[in-house]
């Protein structure tokens, strides 16, 4: 399968299931799109035939030379036979063995507060409660929690906790027992926890961050840009805005962690399709790890983003990583979480294929211990898979998710993102669609901008 696009004056295509990126000028581009056309498993032996160099001046000669075109064909040729291009699918074969691997849970999302200090108007978590009641997490449940996490980890030695809510920090000594809990915990069993927090901020002080910087591996700092932007979607329940009280006490942190294993991440909505000038806000601040994710939303809610929107966003990255590259290029870079490709490496073939593990490897505890196989389902009783006491009591919720890979949905089968995004979110997925097996499209739109717009990146900087 190959992708080719035009991005920012660069000619790129894509080998999907090689993973090669090719910068091509404009005559091997074109050839390699005539014969992508013809939607063929190449070999060496296939291009070399006589009839494929006669099918291409026949279609480029108005253009090329005879001579110019047979040398292209010629470069066309040697990637093929490196195994670069027109590569044929070596990943559908392990698909059944993927499914069949025995998985052990490595990470939980301990909700350790069902209740929060802002009332952000797109919060999918209706402000803490998850289509529940408000409650903080007792150190008990906790405990259970991360009983049953080692449990149920096999041989896996590294182990991931995040604290998330709802606001975290409304419940913090439980956080610090858990974490105490926790090194305790792995001595006896020989595991390693990598706590990691989300946190609005608010409460935020010094003996807080000094713990943070001690005791977390990341953390996640929600701040949604321009003071502006910031203060309409996440104001306190009183309605002014949180910009100003929680501003400084990010910077404050982010450079206590050398400016590294933390991310300000924001959300954009329809409302600020220049959420490129966000970023730049963020970076003018100082912060160097950050992200800003669409907005996730029904149609019927204003601020939700609609398939007419797409044209804009798509600008809006484009624009976005052409600044990446000159600030870059003067020394002022910085990180952009979904501009954030590895081309040589990346994950492993298990999770291209299936995704995040959500469901299997990686489940959500509610503050009284029920188990769903992310925070996404938390209070969707259908997914209610067990709890802290008796352990996964539907194993079957664990087989459906297990199920889904970028074979088995159609939407995912035939797109050149496959292997970068895993298939998306299931969750958004289900919630639109009501189907795991199906895809968030107009998320798959802008997945699909993004790692455009990352590879994009790539090229421009290997030419300095």
């Amino acid at each position: 399968m190959i992708h080719q696009y035009k991005s920012n004056g660069y000619n790129i295509v894509l080998d999907v299931y090689s993973g090669s990126v090719h910068v091509m000028d404009d005559l091997c581009y074109a050839v390699t799109a005539v014969l992508n056309e013809q939607n063929e498993e190449y070999t060496e032996e296939t291009l070399s035939e006589p009839s494929v160099l006669r099918a291409l001046e026949e279609r480029l000669g108005a253009v090329y030379k005879k001579e110019e075109i047979k040398e292209a064909l010629l470069d066309i040729i040697e990637l093929t036979k490196a195994g670069q291009l027109f590569v044929k699918d070596a990943f559908e074969d392990m698909i059944e063995a993927v499914k069949e691997r025995k998985t052990v849970v490595k990470a939980l999302c301990l909700h350790i507060a069902h209740d929060c200090n802002l009332a952000c108007k797109y919060c999918f978590a209706e402000e803490g409660e998850y289509h529940g009641r408000r409650a903080l997490m007792s150190f008990e449940v906790g405990k259970k929690a991360l009983d049953f996490l080692i449990a149920n980890s096999g041989n896996r030695q590294n182990l991931e906790v995040d604290f998330f809510g709802g606001e975290p920090l409304m419940n913090w000594q439980v956080v610090k027992d858990l974490v105490a809990y926790g090194r305790k915990q792995e001595k006896q069993h020989n595991k390693h926890f990598r706590f990691t927090v989300t946190t609005n901020g608010v409460l935020l002080n010094d003996e807080i961050q000094e713990f943070i910087n001690k005791e977390m591996d990341n953390v996640v700092l929600s701040l949604d840009g321009r003071q502006e932007v910031n203060d309409r979607m996440r104001p306190f329940r009183n309605g002014e805005g949180s910009y100003k009280l929680i501003v400084p006490k990010f910077q404050k942190l982010a450079d206590s962690r050398n400016q590294e294993k933390y991310y300000v991440r924001g959300t954009f909505t329809r409302e600020n399709f220049d959420f490129a000038e966000d970023i730049l806000h963020f970076a003018d601040l100082g912060f160097k790890q950050m992200s800003i994710e669409p907005v996730v939303g029904d149609e019927s809610d204003p601020y939700a983003i609609r398939e007419e929107d797409l044209p804009a966003i798509r600008e809006e990255y484009d624009r976005l990583a052409r600044i990446i590259i000159e600030r870059e290029k003067c020394g002022k870079g910085f990180n952009f979480f979904h501009f954030m490709i590895d081309l040589d490496g990346g994950p492993c073939v298990a999770k291209r294929l299936s995704g995040c593990g959500s469901g299997t490897e990686y489940l959500a505890v509610t503050p009284w211990g029920d188990l769903y196989p992310c925070h996404q389902f938390v209070g969707q009783e259908s997914f209610l898979m067990g709890n802290v006491d008796e352990g996964i009591v539907r194993p079957q919720i664990a087989d459906d998710f297990r199920s889904v890979s970028v074979y088995s949905k159609k939407g995912c089968r035939d797109c050149f993102a496959k292997f970068y995004c895993s298939g998306g979110c299931m969750a958004n997925s289900y919630n639109f669609n009501g189907s795991l097996q199906s895809t968030y499209e107009i998320g798959c739109e802008m997945q699909r901008k993004r790692i455009e717009c990352a590879i994009m990146i790539k090229a421009a900087l290997a030419e300095r």
